[in-house]
């Protein structure tokens, strides 16, 4: 039965709006185990007192074919004021279908939408609604993609350090032979005071992961080495993150969707840094529920790509570490939304002035690669 009723606060959400939009990158991508050439946004208007909140993730279009269909009849009707019993409902609705996946990231996109629309109603700022620990929050330059030759590599981390960000991030994995030359091409072009952070998404296996750490912390000054074998191998996480370096940090959780990925991630001891991307892991109330997971074992937590998406949720958190600026998402979020903040000295700084994320769709702009 739809709560729309609970004190003076009540204000129905009285529709779900969900479109879908695929974007080309600008360059060939791949990383140690895939390739892409394009993007898709699946968008969510969650409407309600007049209101329109924002939300969104990257994944299939089925994703919008299950919100359509399903999420919103389960959250229309109910108390716009009330986001975790809508999310307890959707969660509730999608049991039969699993809940890791499609469902996780349809669930995201409307929960995000709906912490959005609050924060709207009530005129003030999402960090303001959720409240913050911190004004603003480092970011790590993302990309260096194993497609890029050394040109487009050094081009890209060395315009990121230009800019005033202090830690960047490559892709590796696709040839462990090269690789060791390729990270040393990354680091000739950041300079020494610069962090310079690898991702294997999984692609090596135990020995060679242990075997590159070595090098690459060694040779390159590495810090950070995430899914050095891949995420479902927890035991050869924990063994990695036991034998690396002193000074690198292990990372991984970019493909968790539920607190029980995550609860076994840190049972394992798999990693010094958890990651977590709220796109997929049922929206901003889900990365909360993540972020606590964390605190109680006294980690950090990352925030995975969509870094417009994260900035005000990250700034309520009291143990993260930094966000992902993922020159895809960055691209997609400066092309689709007015109010994207950009990076001052290497850190995002949410715009309190505006309610909500602080973003406004550009409808118009987007509209030509409607799906």
């Amino acid at each position: 039965m739809a709560d729309t009723k609970f004190g003076d606060n009540a204000i129905a959400i009285e529709r779900l709006d969900v479109s879908a939009y695929t974007i080309p990158t600008d360059a060939p991508e791949s990383d140690g185990t895939y390739a892409w050439d394009k993007t898709t946004m699946v968008l969510v208007e969650a409407s309600a007192g007049g209101r329109i909140g924002i939300g969104y993730t990257y994944a299939d279009t089925a994703t919008a074919t299950l919100i359509k269909n399903m999420l919103t009849e389960v959250v229309r009707g109910r108390n716009a004021m009330n986001v975790p019993g809508c999310w307890l409902a959707m969660v509730e609705s999608i049991r039969n279908l699993g809940r890791p996946g499609i469902a996780s990231m349809a669930i995201s996109a409307v929960d995000v939408a709906l912490w959005d629309l609050k924060a709207r109603l009530l005129d003030v700022a999402l960090l303001t609604l959720l409240g913050a620990t911190r004004e603003r929050v480092p970011v790590y330059g993302s990309g260096g993609f194993t497609s890029y030759s050394r040109q487009q590599l050094q081009k890209q981390l060395g315009n990121w350090v230009a800019e005033g960000i202090t830690r960047v991030k490559m892709k590796v994995g696709c040839d462990p032979k090269s690789d060791p030359r390729r990270v040393a091409e990354a680091r000739e072009a950041i300079g020494s005071d610069t962090e310079l952070y690898v991702d294997a998404n999984g692609a090596y296996s135990r020995k060679q992961a242990l075997a590159l750490a070595e090098v690459f912390a060694h040779k390159s000054g590495v810090t950070w080495f995430e899914e050095p074998v891949s995420s479902d191998d927890l035991a050869g996480l924990h063994l990695i993150r036991d034998r690396a370096p002193a000074g690198m940090d292990i990372a991984a959780g970019e493909y968790g969707y539920d607190l029980g990925y995550f609860r076994r991630m840190l049972e394992a001891e798999a990693v010094d840094v958890l990651q977590a991307d709220a796109t997929r892991c049922a929206g901003i109330t889900g990365f909360l529920d993540v972020a606590t997971l964390c605190k109680a074992r006294s980690l950090q937590l990352s925030s995975h790509c969509g870094p417009a998406l994260h900035v005000h949720a990250c700034c309520a958190l009291p143990n993260f570490r930094h966000m992902e600026y993922f020159h895809d998402h960055v691209r997609i979020e400066h092309m689709f939304f007015d109010g994207v903040v950009r990076p001052l000295h290497g850190e995002l700084h949410p715009d309190l002035s505006r309610p909500g994320m602080g973003l406004t769709f550009k409808r118009a702009d987007a509209a030509k690669y409607a799906v």
